[in-house]
């Protein structure tokens, strides 16, 4: 049998590259699966965890909070072996393929065990799969497009981010009324099904990819150790604390949001929404915002003054700063014994997720085209550290509150992270000035005649 060869570069080609629509259907199923696994898990740890014994075993709000946003921060930072082993060792294919295995099997121990045990197995294989793949993919966007059809990579990223709201608006709608209506076991199991659909779809597409090699141990160092790469790397690194403060804010919809939609009115459309619901309306507003960012937002900015990355994400902290305050305000009604109604923070979430569009989608293109040829998987790590830096003070900041350590209740722990913020923004308007930086575009092969 002849042996099957795959693209190792791009085709040389104005159009969309043919593995694009496997890798966005991979990450729409993935993105449903982690999404529907991660809108349920404040709730579960709070109301449905269990001991051995089969009795209740909840946790305290603070202390969810806490192993949640710690939970997030370990699945952000791992991808830095995945990267490792990706870039130098294995390949990116390799690597998502053999880590969506393992993916699975931790929605598997979800939905078998619901107690500490199985929740610290199940949540430690998915922080290792999701995690070790999370730089892979978005580096294998960026790998299947060469000089000639690199104008097409914002609106492929744009699409990209796309799928992963169109799966995680499905499974933050479903997954928590599963939970209510059929308990954890089929709530954590259906996105286990969908892991396993995503895996099949990204195995379907290997033909059609572009499968960068491997540098190899011994390479990958001198290309670490370069000085021109050194210098990408440290340019990249600068913002990274600054992107941080906005994850440590923005990840909190899925934690402290959930906690407190559950104390407000939440009758909407004719029906009662459960907590874990309401953040459904981040992936909803951000299918609705990245096409108008896209095509009417920017380009109107762009007729004033130059839009670049970095005054994207300068924009965007005073931006997410107003989300906070909104929340807070209905937090201080909350305080005073009243029940604010949900639109309030259905309005925060259109604040939130303006201001996600503007970081998230622009740190990911421009991680990947600041980053050297041989590293793209290890420097779209920046991005991806920013997330764990972000969630690793969230989660210290809600340890030392269940401790009785730090005394943040009600409304002043929002207002907290927007002093937080504001004082971050100020300091990012001095450090961006300091970038210098350079795009690096893989190399192309000649079209294949059909």
């Amino acid at each position: 049998m002849a042996k099957t060869k795959y693209l190792i570069a791009p085709l040389k080609t104005d159009k969309m590259p043919p593995g694009v629509p496997f890798i966005v259907g991979n990450e729409a199923a993935e993105r449903f699966s982690y999404y529907g696994m991660n809108s349920i898990l404040v709730v579960f740890m709070t109301k449905y965890l269990m001991d051995a014994h089969g009795q209740s075993d909840h946790m305290s709000d603070a202390q969810a909070d806490a192993w949640y946003h710690t939970f997030v921060s370990c699945l952000y930072f791992l991808p830095v072996f995945g990267a490792f082993l990706a870039d130098a060792v294995i390949g990116k294919y390799r690597i998502i393929l053999f880590l969506s295995i393992v993916y699975c099997f931790g929605h598997l121990a979800l939905a078998l065990d619901h107690t500490r045990l199985g929740l610290a197995v199940g949540l430690g294989l998915i922080a290792l799969g999701a995690g070790g793949i999370k730089p892979c993919v978005s580096a294998n966007v960026g790998d299947q497009f060469g000089a000639s059809n690199q104008h097409l990579l914002p609106r492929v990223f744009s699409w990209f981010y796309f799928s992963i709201n169109f799966g995680s608006a499905f499974s933050t709608i479903l997954i928590p009324e599963l939970l209510e209506r059929s308990g954890p076991s089929a709530a954590f199991g259906i996105p286990g099904v969908f892991m396993f659909i995503a895996t099949l779809v990204f195995w379907l597409g290997r033909r059609k990819f572009v499968h960068i090699p491997p540098a190899g141990l011994r390479n990958y160092g001198k290309e670490i150790l370069r000085p021109e790469n050194l210098k990408a790397l440290g340019n990249l690194l600068i913002i990274v604390p600054f992107v941080a403060v906005f994850w440590a804010l923005w990840q909190q919809n899925f934690s402290s949001w959930v906690v407190q939609a559950d104390k407000m009115d939440r009758h909407l459309f004719g029906r009662e929404w459960l907590p874990a619901q309401i953040q459904t309306a981040n992936p909803i507003f951000i299918l609705v915002m990245l096409p108008l960012f896209s095509y009417v937002i920017y380009p109107a900015i762009d007729k004033v003054f130059r839009l670049t990355p970095l005054r994207k994400i300068g924009i965007e902290r005073n931006t997410l700063s107003m989300a906070f305050l909104i929340v807070g305000w209905a937090q201080t009604r909350i305080d005073a014994g009243q029940t604010p109604h949900i639109i309030w923070q259905i309005l925060a979430f259109v604040v939130l997720t303006a201001a996600e569009v503007m970081v998230s989608v622009t740190h990911l293109e421009f991680a990947y085209t600041q980053a050297p040829k041989k590293m793209k998987s290890l420097v779209m790590c920046t991005y991806l550290i920013a997330v764990s830096l972000g969630n690793q003070f969230t989660a210290a900041i809600n340890f030392l509150i269940d401790k009785g350590t730090l005394k943040l209740a009600g409304a002043s722990y929002f207002f907290f992270f927007v002093i937080v913020m504001l004082v971050t923004a100020l300091l990012f308007v001095f450090f961006a000035r300091f970038y210098k930086g350079k795009t690096y575009i893989q190399d192309e092969a000649e079209m294949q005649p059909a």
